[in-house]
């Protein structure tokens, strides 16, 4: 089934809420966009970042991180995920910079039936920019209490 279905009479939209709320920095608004079970796949941790509380967390972090993040561009289809399963599926390209490191980067999202967000990968280039940017989130994610500090 599609993302197209209807949510209580409504299409289900959740690619343009989404980058709606990252645009305003809303964390509440991403909140009800998320499957309870989702998995994000970052670009600086083998290791996905599992269930929403978590994955909340992150995104806390990485609104307080990212300077000047703007979408630039979308495209729609479908994929396969990290499970081999196909759902529907949305590219979010986007700039961004972390300090001095302007990162150019996409958010593929993966929809369930009814229209949650259920996995999530980012990928972010150049490599300077994967460095900075983990290093700033490992400090965010450390002083937020969501991971111990390596150092310790």
């Amino acid at each position: 089934m599609s993302i197209h279905q209807y949510d209580k009479g409504e299409p289900v939209d959740t690619p343009r809420r989404f980058r709606a709320a990252v645009d305003a920095r809303d964390l509440e608004a991403i909140e009800p966009l998320l499957a309870p079970g989702i998995r994000l796949l970052s670009p600086v941790t083998f290791t996905p970042f599992e269930g929403k509380d978590m994955v909340l967390g992150l995104f806390k972090v990485l609104l307080r991180t990212f300077e000047d993040f703007h979408y630039i561009g979308e495209h729609t289809g479908q994929a396969r995920t990290s499970d081999d399963l196909t759902t529907d599926s949305h590219v979010l390209l986007f700039q961004a910079r972390v300090g001095d490191k302007k990162i150019h980067g996409i958010d593929l999202l993966h929809l369930d039936e009814h229209g949650l967000i259920t996995e999530m990968t980012v990928m972010v280039r150049p490599r300077s920019a994967v460095h900075a940017l983990g290093e700033a989130v490992l400090a965010g994610l450390v002083a937020d209490g969501l991971v111990p500090d390596p150092e310790r």
